[in-house]
């Protein structure tokens, strides 16, 4: 025990923060067991501050009620963080997740002291479907089958929850149709990230063309609060009878004051809007002048120069909704093959081609939605196109 909780107090990484690592399955099948006496639910926690809880977690409970009997959390959201080069196996797609098991108290113990609500809910299921579930977990739980190609949308620690528990049951799922039925992907990650601007902005400007298209009861439950809901409406019919899939709900932590962290205090929207005041006031003064500001060049290359490296490597991705993204119109690396000449106020045609870029950046808006502020900073590269295009043709 003293191992385990310096397991969970020094490792935190997956949707959940722990690191649990077991070379033999927790549960195993076992013929003396009365499944009558074992409650199996679906956890559904919610967000806190930290970046990769802002969506919520998804888990699932084994409890058997006997004195003595196993009460163990199920994660499919372990990973370890400290791996070399996480965070671009994560941009690309490439990230390994794997199940964790460990005591439910200390599943309980991490979310109350993040102050997150967890609510559970205890599935209706005959002693055989509990039985074939726990032998699910136990094989899920091997070295061999435990480990897990991770996708953000379409295979992650909730639908994978989800999925191992469709499949014990025996007969049809049944799931009631929610009244907001085809929203987006970027619209319920505009809904989850509100209160967080700047990991909405990076979400938008990550994502790209495919993530505006409207999604199904099935894609949509990748967030662990739309599966709960989906949980709670769902019925089972097998054989002629129908039975609700949600026995009981309880509140398995209750919610608690979370310290939000301070972030910066400006929108990027406010950013970008300053960032096009300053470019207002400079193409009035450049224009009077009739003079170029290089250094006001070189700020506007350079931003979209780097900004263009980032969505250009998300070409390679193999996240599907972020390789065919629009913004690369006009944000992509092109600046920086002409930022050298731009400097020497040698005659290119950078921005001719950014002013090209700008019109079809304005009509690929029709079919995907943009990061905020990104329209002041087109402004600020077609403000500045048009000067040196009058500039040349003088």
């Amino acid at each position: 025990m003293k191992h385990l909780k310096k397991i969970f107090n020094a490792l935190k990484g997956g949707c959940l923060g722990l690191l649990f690592l077991t070379s033999t399955p927790v549960v195993a099948q076992s013929d003396s067991l009365r499944m009558d006496s074992v409650e199996i639910s679906l956890l559904t926690c919610q967000p806190h501050d930290e970046v990769y809880s802002l969506y919520g977690h998804t888990a699932i409970r084994y409890h058997d009620l006997r004195k003595g009997g196993l009460d163990v959390a199920f994660n499919y959201g372990v990973f370890d963080y400290r791996k070399p080069f996480f965070v671009l196996r994560f941009v690309f797609g490439i990230t390994d997740y794997e199940l964790g098991a460990y005591p439910y108290r200390l599943f309980q113990e991490e979310y109350r002291r993040f102050g997150s609500m967890v609510t559970e809910q205890v599935l209706n299921l005959t002693d055989e479907e509990k039985a074939t579930l726990q032998q699910a977990l136990a094989v899920n739980m091997q070295e061999e089958n435990r480990i897990y190609r991770y996708n953000y949308f379409y295979n992650n620690c909730t639908t994978k929850a989800r999925d191992i528990i469709e499949q014990c049951i025996q007969g049809k799922v049944e799931y009631e149709k929610r009244e907001d039925d085809t929203p987006s992907y970027r619209e319920m990650v505009h809904e989850m990230t509100k209160d967080n601007p700047w990991s909405a902005f990076g979400n938008d400007l990550l994502l790209g063309i495919l993530a505006d298209q409207k999604t199904n009861r099935e894609q949509q439950e990748f967030l662990p609060y739309n599966l709960m809901y989906d949980f709670d409406h769902a019925n089972i019919y097998h054989n002629g009878d129908y039975r609700p899939l949600v026995k009981e709900r309880r509140i398995g932590v209750p919610a608690g004051v979370q310290i939000r962290k301070q972030s910066f205090p400006l929108r990027p929207v406010v950013c970008f809007v300053i960032m096009s005041v300053i470019g207002l006031f400079l193409f009035f003064v450049e224009w009077k002048k009739r003079r170029i500001f290089v250094i006001w060049d070189v700020f506007l290359m350079v931003t979209t120069g780097t900004i263009g490296i980032v969505l250009f490597l998300m070409l390679f991705s193999q996240h599907p909704t972020v390789n065919l993204n629009l913004q690369f119109i006009l944000l992509n690396p092109l600046p920086w093959f002409f930022l050298w000449q731009d400097i020497r106020n040698k005659k290119t045609c950078y921005w001719h081609i950014t002013a090209v870029l700008c019109i079809l950046f304005l009509i690929g808006s029709l079919f995907q939605s943009y990061a905020e502020g990104i329209w002041n900073l087109a402004l600020c590269l077609l403000l500045q196109s048009i000067l040196h295009i009058k500039k040349c043709v003088k």
